[in-house]
């Protein structure tokens, strides 16, 4: 899923200085890294979900929007993600010192919602992000584990698809896993009405 663009390690300002314009590319670490292109199935997934969450949003009135290429800055490290949904809240933004020049947010209470969709890459999602996500304060952390591709310590055995929704409770994740027709219980969205198995089937 992806490959390292750069040698050296740099810091968070640097990489945003230098960041190519064409294609994706996140800070792991300091390693500039290449995201390469999402197949066919992991778009249908994400495409799927935009479209419930955008409606319900909406339907709220909450000030919220889902920007196309944002950054999502680590508090602990020299990394920068690019998530595949990240819902962000317009007003919070104000206190963002990375956006207006970098389109890169740092602040728990400027993203209500992240989701990311498992590839190749399932250890990052489920082992550095969580942490860093944590760590930032985002309320609600998603990953769609479609193929289910992730370890057996977070997904079980047998391995199947699931879907891990990670809610922030006194500072700390606490998880809770959805599989076939178990409607996706979201305390950022809490009416959304979505079931595991209708974001299995539009990878599929």
């Amino acid at each position: 899923m992806m490959t390292q663009a750069l040698g050296k390690l740099i810091t968070v300002p640097e990489f945003l200085e230098t960041k190519p314009e064409n294609g994706r590319y996140e800070l792991h670490n300091g390693a500039v890294v290449q995201m390469s292109q999402p197949i066919g199935e992991h778009e249908e997934v994400i495409g799927f979900l935009t479209t419930p969450i955008v409606l319900e949003y909406t339907r709220l009135k909450l000030p919220y929007f889902i920007p196309k290429t944002a950054l999502v800055q680590s508090a602990s490290s020299e990394s920068a993600y690019s998530p595949d949904l990240l819902v962000l809240n317009k007003p919070a933004l104000k206190s963002e010192e990375l956006w207006t020049k970098y389109s890169t947010v740092q602040l728990g209470s400027s993203i209500p919602l992240i989701v990311e969709v498992v590839s190749t890459n399932w250890r990052d999602d489920y082992h550095r992000k969580v942490g860093e996500y944590e760590e930032i304060g985002i309320p609600e952390y998603w990953i769609v584990d479609y193929l289910g591709l992730g370890g057996t310590k977070f997904i079980g055995t047998p391995k199947q698809p699931t879907i891990s929704v990670y809610t922030l409770i006194d500072e700390e994740y606490q998880v809770s896993l959805f599989r076939g027709s178990d409607r996706i219980i979201s305390s950022v969205f809490p009416e959304l009405n979505i079931t595991a198995q209708q974001i299995f089937d539009a990878g599929s």
